[in-house]
């Protein structure tokens, strides 16, 4: 990650530096990202802060005991969490805010944390299709086809259903269902094994739910249908108290003052997400003051990002909207349609949706509209394949990376192409059927 962070930035300057990248576009490009690295900033500080208040702790726990000890429970609930998140507030929102939860959630239940991460990191791309908020394309695709919120949400509506269900198939067959779920250490580094065998070895929890056996107290000799059972089973622990009250409802709070400003007050995102930073960090001031580190700031992140927008800018201004506009084409039917997302969803993998958005938007001939649309499907639902894909992608892996996770890149590039082929092309399916 620190490799390719430098790598990308170098190779920006070096594009702008012989020229290969005119000065026009690299100001614009640099003047367009400047507000969202002020976002990525504020909003990882936001939540370190928020972790080490143990905010993410307390929601975790509260969503392990409403599944009252049922995987199947458990699974409808970290998928409609995810699924409303990324509607609701923004894909990014849900991959810096939830990712900790859902981290924390695994060592509440005693699971692998894989599931769980990549429950979060699916669902904040595939459930971002219906609402303007919900993606920044979202915005752009909007202004461009004319479109209210609610129009969007009436256009979108099937695709984002159709998305979130092949997702949902795609993480029980290859994370949730038994035997993939893995009960143990699969996929964490020292980090998430430490804190699986602490969820195993709690003490003093709830019982798995009404007349349930808990997995640790059935025999190997019992019934195979009572071992069955019990698989399917995990312990509702009990509910957590922070340490610092104090620390604790100053950052829920900014967390909760940050979700409601970009909600309710309409105020933009880096804005609102450092002014909540800078409560939490007023806070931890007067309380906890040696957690206060530079280490806190996304240093890799702030590297990589506007070194990936150098190289695409750069490729952009050597030919890309002349492919683009080749690979896309001008027709506005079916084919037409999986053709817009299917290159979408290519290059997002290849490059990042949200430079790949912009310059294929003006690649689709002003009249298609569906055609534009298809384009925002490849470019929001498909980007689960690579880590850089999206900048939600990036803001999960840095999150996991900061608690010691880690995804086998295999299955991560596997698992992903699956997903992003069938739900692109159930969504691209549900988009012309309403239409």
């Amino acid at each position: 990650m620190d490799r390719l962070a430098i790598g990308l930035l170098v190779t920006g300057l070096v594009c702008l530096a012989t020229g290969l990248l005119p000065t026009g576009p690299a100001s614009d490009a640099m003047e367009r990202i400047a507000p969202l690295l002020a976002f990525l900033g504020t909003v990882i500080v936001l939540a370190e802060l928020t972790s080490k208040a143990e905010v993410f702790d307390v929601v975790a726990a509260r969503v392990a005991r409403a599944g009252r000890g049922s995987y199947a429970a458990l699974f409808l609930l970290c998928v409609a969490f995810a699924s409303v998140t990324t509607i609701a507030l923004n894909l990014d929102t849900t991959a810096v805010l939830l990712t900790p939860v859902m981290l924390a959630l695994a060592s509440r239940v005693g699971i692998a944390v894989v599931p769980l991460a990549m429950t979060t990191v699916w669902l904040a791309n595939t459930a971002s299709l219906l609402l303007p908020v919900s993606n920044l394309t979202n915005l752009l695709a909007a202004d461009r086809v004319a479109l209210s919120p609610a129009g969007l949400a009436a256009r979108m509506w099937a695709p984002q259903l159709a998305a979130i269900a092949v997702t949902m198939v795609c993480l029980w067959v290859f994370f949730w269902r038994r035997g993939r779920r893995g009960e143990g250490t699969e996929g964490a580094g020292e980090a998430g094994r430490d804190a699986a065998r602490a969820a195993r070895g709690r003490t003093g929890s709830g019982p798995a739910g009404p007349g349930a056996a808990r997995p640790e107290d059935v025999r190997e000799d019992a019934p195979k249908d009572v071992r069955a059972r019990s698989r399917d089973r995990y312990r509702t622990p009990p509910a957590h108290r922070p340490a610092d009250p104090v620390l604790f409802r100053a950052c829920a709070l900014a967390c909760a003052g940050f979700l409601v400003a970009i909600l309710v007050a309409d105020v933009e995102l880096w804005t609102a997400s450092a002014a909540a930073a800078a409560v939490a960090v007023a806070a931890f001031a007067v309380r906890r003051r040696s957690e206060l580190r530079l280490s806190l700031v996304p240093w890799r992140l702030l590297v990589m990002v506007p070194g990936m927008f150098l190289v695409v800018e750069t490729v952009n201004a050597n030919g890309l909207h002349e492919l683009l506009a080749a690979a896309v084409g001008d027709d506005g039917g079916l084919p037409g349609l999986l053709r817009a997302a299917g290159v979408g969803a290519g290059l997002s993998n290849v490059l990042n949706n949200l430079p790949v958005y912009l310059a294929g938007e003006a690649a689709v001939p002003p009249g298609n509209h569906d055609q534009l649309l298809a384009l925002l499907i490849g470019t929001n639902v498909g980007p689960v394949v690579t880590p850089w894909a999206s900048l939600a992608t990036l803001l999960w892996y840095e999150r996991c990376h900061a608690y010691g996770v880690r995804v086998p890149v295999t299955r991560l590039l596997g698992t992903g192409a699956v997903l992003a082929v069938a739900a692109v092309a159930a969504s691209v399916a549900a988009l012309a059927l309403t239409g």
